[in-house]
């Protein structure tokens, strides 16, 4: 059983089901502008990223260049297009996942979501499923709140500063990319956790060498919670 005070949970594809809708409209937004990028090629290149970020990176790993101009007016395309999208689908946790959460906190382990979107579409995902600060989870942290986004610490590093909690080993970092556990790493978190619900592959999430993979995220119950 691992030791830990603070576990960090990524949103869509591991804590929220939205059936890859982000990615989704990544890939229309891109496509929209002559591109024929396929979703695991967003994946791939995209996945846990902030978005304008993974925009850039998407083009340049498709063609090799990206204009700057080009990614920021497309970053405004996805940012409608998604909204639309949100507004529209149903949204919740996936089986088990507020329990989790819920039974961590009971256990003195305190909880921070964090992501790659910016606040507002992560507070719309969060009022979709009913979810309130102090309740499900301790702290939100978003791609606003930091200067660099992952696979840079500045998120884990920002929830660890507003709850009061500074040993690394003792924080847990979860995600469903790889740039997940690279953040988690880069962190220098004690345990840094794969959950194959969202992006990634089990195969490409032990290639960032992750402490453990999980098909589910409720698989914590047995490696943080006394029996």
């Amino acid at each position: 059983m691992h030791t830990i005070k603070l576990a960090v949970f990524d949103m869509a594809g591991t804590v929220v089901n939205e059936d890859n809708v982000v990615y989704k409209t990544l890939q229309r937004a891109i496509n929209e502008r002559g591109f024929q990028v396929t979703l695991d090629f967003v994946l791939e290149h995209g996945a846990g990223k902030e978005k304008h970020q993974a925009i850039k990176d998407i083009i340049k790993a498709d063609i090799g260049s990206v204009d700057a101009d080009m990614a920021a007016s497309i970053f405004e395309d996805f940012k409608v297009l998604l909204g639309k999208a949100y507004e529209q689908l149903e949204v919740d946790s996936y089986d088990g996942v507020e329990d989790l959460l819920l039974a961590l906190k009971e256990n003195g382990i305190k909880v921070a979501l964090n992501t790659g979107y910016d606040t507002q579409t992560a507070q719309l995902l969060l009022d979709k499923m009913d979810w309130v600060e102090g309740k499900q989870y301790d702290v939100l942290v978003t791609a606003d709140d930091v200067v660099l986004g992952r696979p840079n610490p500045d998120m884990i590093v920002e929830a660890m500063m507003k709850l009061n909690v500074q040993q690394e080993e003792l924080v847990l970092k979860a995600g469903d990319s790889i740039i997940d556990i690279e953040e988690g790493k880069n962190a220098n978190c004690g345990v840094t956790i794969g959950v194959t619900t969202g992006a990634h592959t089990r195969q490409q999430l032990l290639s960032a060498n992750p402490t453990h993979v999980l098909d589910s995220l409720t698989e914590l119950k047995q490696l943080l919670l006394p029996s």
